[in-house]
């Protein structure tokens, strides 16, 4: 029995906080002749190479009955076999493109980028250009890097709107070992939000299936009885309070489509000027022809959802060294918070 654990993404439709591996699970038949792991599953899975097999089990990625095995494993009758595997990279025509990066740290086999908003991130349906690696194939050409992959590896997305931080392999080996860390839930994520609304309690975990909505294709909804989606868990803790908006820090446990956007949606608290997600409408406050002005030059200093991927943690794929890095709020969000803080304050808002 084959169970496909987690759906194959489509990058031109996937986005903030996709995952990019895929998860098999396989209890072998009983009547199953012993054979090398490598070969059955070559002769088990589509589409799938020996050799991606043999890299997937170099990264450490193939256990059976839970203990990482090599490619050589020969399998018995009912050992449960659990693969993840890295996202294939789609080939897609990307010429080099000279746009700035701001790179916070690169070593031989990764580099983790702080992206702009308003850079999406792959090649997709509208956007043929101008994307993160059409600027990666600039930088690794001007630079005189050889690396395997003329653009990199995609390890993980954040969404255009989105800043933040990014992590990139540069060799199929890393980014393996990679995928295996999200795929286990030990990258550490932190967002920073501007949300609709107050709070009265100090912190918390939003919880329920996150799906595609059924009426809306391009936007997913939350499925609290799980008949739809995948789990999905953020626990978030308020670092300033507004008024009629707070500032929320997000970890999150899954990385699913638009989970922090769908999560606060979902318990009424849509990101700050989230137009696919309610958000960029009045949604606390008063009637006051000021209040909504102020609020629409708001809107007008972030012209997005307020959302920031501020900090990323892992273990090198290589090395096995702990990396943490932080990136600060984007001079629009700075802004906007600061406009906020003198709202308030000038009104004693709590």
């Amino acid at each position: 029995m084959t169970e496909k654990e987690d759906e194959f993404i489509d990058l031109e439709t996937a986005d903030e906080n996709s995952e990019l591996f895929e998860h098999f699970r396989i209890i072998v038949d009983k009547g199953q002749a012993q054979l090398r792991v490598d070969l059955f599953l070559l002769n088990r899975l589509q589409n799938v190479s020996r050799n991606k097999i043999q890299q997937t089990a170099k990264a450490g990625n193939i256990l059976v009955n839970s203990q990482v095995v090599k490619s050589n494993y020969r399998i018995k009758p009912s050992d449960v076999i659990t693969v993840v595997f890295s996202y294939p990279p789609r080939e897609v025509e990307v010429t080099p493109e000279d746009i700035p990066l701001e790179i916070v740290y690169e070593d031989k086999h990764l580099l983790v980028v702080n992206k702009q908003p308003d850079l999406v991130v792959h090649p997709g349906h509208g956007n043929f250009t101008g994307t993160l690696l059409h600027a990666l194939m600039f930088y690794f050409e001007k630079s005189g890097q050889n690396i395997e992959n003329k653009h990199g590896y995609l390890v993980h997305r954040i969404d255009k709107d989105t800043s933040g931080l990014l992590l990139i392999a540069k060799d199929e080996l890393s980014q393996t070992r990679l995928a295996k860390q999200f795929f286990d839930h030990t990258i550490e994520r932190r967002y920073q939000a501007l949300v609709w609304g107050g709070f009265t309690e100090d912190s918390g975990t939003i919880s329920g299936h996150i799906g595609r909505s059924i009426r809306d294709r391009k936007v997913m909804a939350v499925y609290e009885d799980g008949s739809v989606g995948k789990e999905a868990v953020t626990h978030y803790k308020v670092l300033q309070r507004f008024g009629y908006v707070t500032l929320v820090e997000c970890k999150l446990e899954t990385g699913r489509t638009h989970q922090i956007r769908a999560h606060f949606k979902h318990i009424g608290h849509p990101l700050f000027n989230d137009s696919w997600y309610g958000g960029n409408a009045i949604i606390k406050g008063t009637t006051f022809t000021k209040y909504k002005q102020f609020v629409d030059n708001c809107f007008k200093i972030l012209p997005r959802q307020a959302l920031h991927a501020k900090s990323l943690g892992f273990v090198h794929p290589i090395t096995k060294e702990n990396l943490y890095f932080e990136s600060d709020l984007p001079v629009d969000f700075k802004q906007l918070v600061t406009k906020w803080e003198n709202y308030t304050s000038s009104r004693d808002i709590e």
